[in-house]
């Protein structure tokens, strides 16, 4: 994958395909179809490639781990991974309302994030959630008050922020100052803190040390470092673990020069990690939890814009479409991005041989931010074409300032089975 064209015709071939005239295809139904039934833009997901890629890495991790869905990676393709028989780990009261409606079970439910308010938890605790992951002082005291009100003892896990030699992914989440959970150096008295109050279960271990992790041997080193914590709140407690979240962090490539996480070298460093387990009685029966978002989900996304004008300036080529940064940040390179690289494009219909050209892809915002790439290298578009910005499967919609400049939000599409379910309605 030596550069952006390569990328973007390797995702195709392996979640897409193209037919004889070069149309774009969402398992099996044409792109050009699909945008002239449900309107663009448009975001379409291949609820084949997320069960495909589920499958992978549930058959990677066998034997060590189970693995949950990050709801806010995708919220509105819940279901897919409750039919495969994941969890679901939320960060809002909002979330688990979505995740019930998709029908998982709140006992499998787990609850992060480092703000939670008195409302939600009250709400979750309510519900019946499976456990809660606490991230700080006050959160403690008002998961033990929600349980007070509902007569109830509520399971707990503690998030830790590891040392720094656990750090890794292309976002750290941890070994630095963060407001993501307990610093490991008071983790101890953290553990003491939970133990004192009679409502609440310490049952296990959240930890989370960065994302969008595409090197095997990174992630094996923080699962292990993790299960090292585990031992050690376990050893405080005087309790075997019940659950321990290793988080998500699995990454997808979207970038030339990007490779994608190898499953094998996941699957050839376990053995060390489960013999860990097996040989601590602590640890030996817990619960251990992946809960990737965007591995799952990214890769089986498309976001769908229409060619509106294609205009030269002073040497460089335009393309202005409907959609754009207020349907998908990420793609704009303006959701945590510091030097702006663009996402895999392609056109909506394309020839084997079509000559190339270096593209500014840019919506309808009057703001210079709006742009979806820099120098896609893209085939001649015209008024009427399609683009599709690969990838786009997490952290798309949800994660972009939708009322920005009023545009209506894009209808979702998930495609399974040979036929197209519109899951949500463009606004």
């Amino acid at each position: 994958m030596a550069d952006a064209p390569d990328l973007a015709a390797a995702l195709i071939a392996e979640n897409f395909s193209r037919d004889a005239g070069g149309v774009l295809q969402v398992g099996g139904l044409p792109l050009t179809d699909l945008a002239e039934k449900f309107g663009t833009p448009l975001f379409v997901y291949d609820a084949a490639t997320m069960r495909r890629t589920y499958r992978a890495l549930c058959a990677a991790v066998a034997g060590f781990a189970e693995v949950d869905f990050s709801v806010k990676a995708n919220p509105a393709v819940i279901r897919v991974f409750r039919e495969e028989g994941a969890g679901a780990e939320i960060a809002s009261g909002a979330e688990f309302e979505a995740a019930l409606k998709a029908g998982v079970a709140p006992e499998k439910i787990l609850f992060a994030g480092p703000g939670k308010g008195a409302a939600d938890l009250d709400r979750v605790v309510a519900g019946g959630i499976g456990e809660i992951h606490l991230e700080n002082r006050e959160e403690m005291v008002r998961v033990a008050a929600a349980a007070e009100r509902h007569g109830v003892t509520v399971r707990v896990a503690l998030r830790i922020n590891p040392g720094a030699t656990a750090q890794g992914g292309a976002m750290r989440m941890g070994g630095k100052p963060s407001p993501f959970g307990f610093d490991e150096e008071e983790m101890e008295t953290a553990i003491d803190a939970v133990e004192a109050m009679p409502r609440l279960r310490l049952v296990g271990l959240h930890l989370f040390a960065g994302t969008q992790g595409l090197k095997a041997e990174t992630l094996l080193g923080q699962w292990a470092y993790g299960l090292g914590l585990a031992a050690r709140i376990a050893q405080r407690t005087g309790r075997a673990l019940e659950t321990i979240d290793l988080g998500g962090g699995l990454g997808i490539p979207y970038f030339s020069g990007e490779a994608a996480l190898d499953l094998g070298a996941i699957r050839a460093g376990l053995p060390d990690l489960i013999a860990t387990l097996r040989a601590d009685p602590r640890l030996a029966g817990a619960r251990v939890v992946l809960e990737p978002g965007r591995y799952l989900a990214g890769s089986a996304g498309l976001y769908v814009a229409r060619v509106l004008a294609v205009k030269d300036s002073r040497g460089s080529r335009f393309v202005i479409t409907d959609g754009g940064m207020h349907h998908h940040l990420a793609a704009s390179g303006n959701l945590g991005q510091i030097v702006k690289r663009d996402f895999p494009l392609a056109a909506g219909v394309e020839g084997p041989e079509a000559p190339r050209t270096a593209t500014a892809v840019v919506g309808p915002l009057c703001t210079p931010l709006d742009m979806l790439a820099r120098a896609a290298p893209l085939p001649p578009l015209a008024e009427g074409d399609l683009v599709a910005v690969l990838q786009s499967g997490a952290y798309g919609l949800t994660a972009s300032p939708t009322g920005f400049l009023s545009h209506p939000t894009p209808a979702e599409v998930l495609v399974e089975g040979g036929k197209a379910e519109m899951i949500r309605a463009r606004g």
